[in-house]
């Protein structure tokens, strides 16, 4: 089995289930045992100064642009969490995942948003997707996702909204040219 760590689940249209419609998921970690990713283009209601208020007592002095969205991570764990962003060495709880990407899931990251002190490019979302052992290889084999190598640029510089056709097109197609079809003789 290839792993699948450090790129994209890109949702297939066929793919029904209401929450990862139309997703593209960074995935974390994936080995014999499951996978564990991140949706990164399902923005919530909440916004970035919304949260930070709730965990730190003083954002006066803080650059925080008030548009930055906060993101549904996955249905699994939803009230915890997890900072995918550009490497730095300094947080108590972080897990480099390849040259391009680091997830943290320590409050300390959350206390220097805003300030010189944080991460270059940065997605807080709350929870993660998850699969049990063979799970994700049998959903590739129904054709629900497709995947790509997760590139920095598409992950936290293309807008939100266009995330799931850049990452389509990067496979050489458009988003109308997908069939529930593909793969199968």
């Amino acid at each position: 089995m290839q792993s699948l760590q450090n790129h994209l689940l890109i949702a297939m249209p066929s793919l029904k289930d209401a929450y990862f419609s139309r997703s593209v998921t960074y995935i974390c970690e994936h080995s014999e045992t499951g996978a564990m990713g991140i949706v990164i283009n399902q923005p919530i209601e909440m916004k970035i100064h919304d949260l930070l208020a709730q965990v730190s007592d003083d954002l006066k002095d803080k650059n925080i642009h008030p548009d930055t969205p906060v993101y549904a991570g996955g249905p699994v764990n939803s009230e915890r969490g997890f900072i995918l962003h550009t490497p730095q060495e300094i947080w108590k709880s972080s897990l480099q995942l390849s040259d391009d990407f680091m997830v943290t899931t320590s409050k300390d990251i959350l206390e220097s948003i805003g300030t010189k002190l944080e991460p270059e490019n940065y997605l807080i979302c709350l929870g993660y997707a998850g699969w049990q052992e063979g799970q994700l290889e049998q959903e590739l084999l129904e054709n629900s996702w497709i995947t790509i190598p997760a590139e920095k640029e598409l992950v936290f510089n293309t807008p939100i909204r266009d995330r799931w056709q850049k990452a389509t097109e990067k496979l050489g197609f458009s988003p109308w040219q997908l069939s529930d079809d593909v793969g199968h003789a």
